[in-house]
Formats: structure tokens, sequence, C-alpha cells
């Protein structure tokens, strides 16, 4: 058969010169975190939040309905009109540095290796947004790049759904797919109910009520989800819940003024409740004079936070009949979150380091 001058072929195995050369070293050393959160358009502008909307309302694990019909809703009905609604909303929370969740991100990928590198851990951190900039895609090229063949995945999303932390590992999981030299990856579920993580809310609540003082209801507002998902298996109502009782019980005496909702309904389907607006409404007809609201399922401020309970539910509350509604910021950079976040990290590289 005829053999082409330009195919090479491997040495024959029985060649005593097959393979008579140094392969490069193979170096272990360096190892790789991935930071994960859901995204945010790069520009408050109606053109850069239609592309943000476009990839982040067509992934499957977010709406789960038949495509053929959602595309057309999509298409038809939601890209021509809502980005133009959207656009002041995100100018009002906007920072000058950019999205504020994708700033506090940041700073969060930053401290957690800052900080392990100050333990003499040689790690690298890259943060990738689900959707949007910087892409999961682009953080992994950088942390290959960097020689991590090992790479812990941490999702910012303390409480597991399939619309958030599922859909981040499944794109970690078709980059993997791509490549021939594969990196070994280990993949962080949930820690709704770390100490840490715990600890640094229950202190930011004390803190914040030595301040202003106390309030008739704290309400930890969760990002909803249908409640078909939740009957469908998903375990998010029950993170949420494991979140809202040992928060409770770090806030001791006070934990009775505890209660939860769900925020962010989209569609015509009912979702799990209660819901966050109409109960700051029914609490404010009902004479409840102040409530304190915190999101303990955003680790980073974003448009859910900042526009939705800062200044709709606010005024909200305000309009029924309520005197005062204050909103507890997410987590963000603060110093004891970066280390509880850092401590996560640390506990899950177990025999890497």
């Amino acid at each position: 058969m005829f053999k082409s001058a330009k195919t090479r072929y491997l040495p024959e195995p029985t060649d005593p010169h097959a393979f008579d050369f140094d392969p490069p070293i193979r170096d272990y050393r360096s190892i790789g975190i991935l930071l994960i959160n859901l995204g945010t358009p790069d520009k408050p502008t109606p053109s850069s939040i239609k592309t943000y909307l476009r990839e982040f309302l067509s992934d499957t694990r977010v709406i789960e309905m038949p495509q053929i019909v959602w595309q057309l809703i999509l298409r038809g009905f939601v890209l021509p009109f809502r980005p133009k609604k959207l656009a002041e909303k995100y100018s009002q929370i906007w920072f000058e540095e950019g999205s504020p969740l994708l700033v506090y991100s940041q700073d969060q990928a930053k401290g957690v290796e800052e900080r392990l590198r100050k333990q003499g851990l040689d790690v690298h951190c890259e943060l990738g947004m689900r959707y949007g900039n910087p892409s999961i895609q682009s953080a992994m090229d950088k942390l290959q790049q960097k020689g991590c063949e090992r790479i812990l995945v941490l999702p910012l999303y303390p409480q597991y759904a399939a619309s958030t932390t599922a859909t981040a590992i499944d794109t970690v999981n078709r980059y993997a797919a791509r490549r021939r030299n594969q990196p070994e990856m280990r993949f962080i579920k949930r820690y709704a109910d770390d100490k840490g993580y715990i600890n640094c809310m229950a202190n930011k609540v004390k803190q914040f009520w030595q301040e202003k003082g106390m309030p008739d209801y704290l309400l930890l507002s969760y990002h909803g989800l249908p409640r078909q998902v939740i009957e469908l298996g998903d375990p998010y109502y029950r993170d949420c819940m494991d979140t809202t009782m040992r928060l409770k019980e770090a806030l001791g005496a006070e934990g009775h003024r505890v209660k939860a909702s769900f925020q962010s309904r989209f569609g015509a389907q009912e979702w799990v409740q209660p819901y966050t607006e109409p109960t700051l409404r029914d609490w404010a007809k009902k004479g409840v004079k102040r409530v304190d609201v915190m999101c303990p399922g955003f680790l980073a401020d974003c448009l859910e936070t900042l526009e939705e309970i800062q200044i709709e539910c606010h005024d909200a509350f305000l309009e029924d009949g309520g005197e005062e509604l204050n909103y507890i910021p997410c987590l963000n950079n603060d110093a004891n979150w970066l280390d509880a976040l850092t401590d996560i990290a640390k506990r899950n590289l177990g025999g890497w380091y």
C-alpha cells in the first residue's frame, strides 16, 4: 500500500532507541481554583444586556420547557423589550469599575489566592462566569496555562440548584471533554450550613443591630425557583432551609426574628413561596414597622439585591405602611468572609498540597 512521504510514524517498540529521550518534567505543585458565579452584562446598556439575557435564558437548566416554544417567547417578547427596562436598573447600581457582581467576585478570587499563598500553597485562582465575561473557558485556559493540572471548582452558590451549580459544572465538564490532556478536577457541591459562612452572616447581622437597633423581623430573601423544580427533586429549598435554621441558631435569643422568603419570580408559573415583596407588603399592612433584609444565597451584591431589594422592596414596604426597611449587604469582600471562603477551599484541597 502506498504511504505518503509526509506521514510520521512512532518508532517500533523493538527499536532500542525508540524512547531514548528525557521527557519533560511533570509539575504537580501548582493547583488551580476556579470560582464560578452567575454572570453579568459587560455594560449597563440595552445591547449588552440583550447579549447576556440571550445566553442566560437559553440555558435549558434555567428554563425547563420545550425549547421550540420558549425560543419563540424569548426572541419575540422578552429580548425585544426587557433589556431596555433593565438598562435603567443596572445603571442605578453600576460601579465605576464595572458590575458589582463582577467586582466583588474578582475580589473573592483574589482574596482566596492571596490567603492560600501566604500559607505556602502554590495556588492560582481564576474567576469564571457561567454567562458573560470572563467566561469559564477563559478562566480554565488561564489555569492550564499556569501549569495547573489539578483544579478545584468552587461555585459561589452556597445552596445547590440545578439552575446554578449544576449548569456551571456542566460547562466545566464540556470544557474538559474537548481537552486531550484533561485536568484532574474536584467539585464543591454546597456549603449551605458551613460554620464559617453562617458565622460571617451572623456577625454581620449582630454588628448591624448594634449600630441600628433591633428590627421586628430579619427576612432572609433567597432567589426563587419554580415550585415544580423542587417537586421534581431539586434540593435547593432544603439547602435554603438549612441555612435559615443555622443562622437562627447562630443568632441565639434573637433567632426568633428570622423568617425566609423567595424573590425574583419570572413567568406565570407558581414559584416557591412565600414571595418576598408580597410578604413585606402584608407585614406593613398588619402594622410591622421595621424589617431588615439579608440575601444569604448571594455572596456578592448584584441587581437582585441592590435594586430589587434595596429599592423596589424598600419602596413597596413603605408604600403599604411600613416605616423602615434596611438592606444588610452581602458578604462581598469582607475580610472575615474571605477567610471563611479560603477555609472552605483549603478543606477541599486535602491530599493535593
